[in-house]
């Protein structure tokens, strides 16, 4: 029986995945693990500005950069409105704006080369679909060298079986929610160390609420949580102590993850070598 449960709720999420349009998925991710809104829905005291969805202007002050999160909105003078999709998608994987400039941190390019050409193009889809806002932000000012690329142009990239539970969870962790550019631990230069600091936290963030340090989120720094705690630490930023975690962890957006992402999602964080 058990077994027969386990095989039908594999088939139940592929038959999910099957049914989406480009449009619903990109909802789903945009809403959800992905969290643009997180760094490029402006943010009041209470939370996103109204009738500002991704229209930008969220600084981002630290010593070796100055960044302000543009306007993504199709508004065609100050958004994204005259990029083709292709476009969109070279800008969101390699990093480089039709005009031929590289964006900077804190943008996780180096993650985001492995968003696959579906969750791509879904997520194009949702950003054609928000309605446009006239809003100029200021340029960015980068006090730090920024590479001539960030790699070879990307090719096609697969789908992650959303029945894989801990490949998906490796790919929510990664290049969907860049779970990994936040909490892994600093190397020599200050940017996450992908190899040796995997997920070991430390990484500080400036803002209105402070400092804040991302937290070690291999099995060493949570390992005492159970599966349901860390879940509604995930979703609520309320800790089993009942202290709550502080921006920027987009715990509005992850309330809205699925159970089958947050079950792939806590597997592939019990795999991660302890830091």
């Amino acid at each position: 029986m058990k077994t027969w449960i386990a095989t039908a709720t594999l088939l139940a999420a592929a038959g999910s995945a099957l049914a989406e349009t480009p449009l619903e998925r990109g909802r789903q991710l945009m809403h959800g693990i992905v969290a643009c809104g997180n760094c490029h829905t402006p943010m009041g005291p209470n939370g996103p500005l109204p009738g500002q969805e991704l229209a930008g202007g969220t600084l981002f002050d630290e010593t070796p950069f100055t960044a302000v999160a543009p306007n993504i909105t199709p508004d065609i003078e100050t958004g994204i409105g005259r990029w083709t999709d292709a476009q969109i998608v070279t800008a969101i994987r390699e990093g480089r704006r039709p005009d031929g400039t590289l964006i900077g941190p804190p943008m996780p390019i180096g993650l985001y080369r492995g968003i696959s050409d579906g969750d791509a193009a879904a997520i194009v889809a949702y950003l054609r679909s928000v309605p446009a806002v006239k809003n100029a932000t200021k340029k960015s000012v980068y006090r730090m060298p920024l590479p001539p690329a960030y790699g070879p142009p990307v090719g096609p990239v697969a789908e992650v079986p959303r029945v894989d539970k801990l490949a998906y969870g490796r790919y929510l962790a990664g290049p969907l929610g860049h779970c990994l550019e936040c909490h892994s631990t600093p190397g020599p230069q200050g940017a996450p160390d992908l190899d040796k600091g995997l997920g070991g936290g430390g990484m500080s963030f400036n803002g209105p609420w402070g400092t804040s340090v991302a937290t070690n989120i291999t099995p060493k720094g949570i390992g005492s949580y159970s599966d349901d705690a860390l879940k509604k630490v995930i979703t609520t930023g309320v800790r089993p102590d009942g202290s709550r975690l502080r921006p920027p962890m987009g715990t509005g957006f992850y309330a809205n993850l699925n159970a089958a992402e947050l079950g792939a999602l806590v597997a592939y964080l019990r795999s991660l070598p302890a830091r």
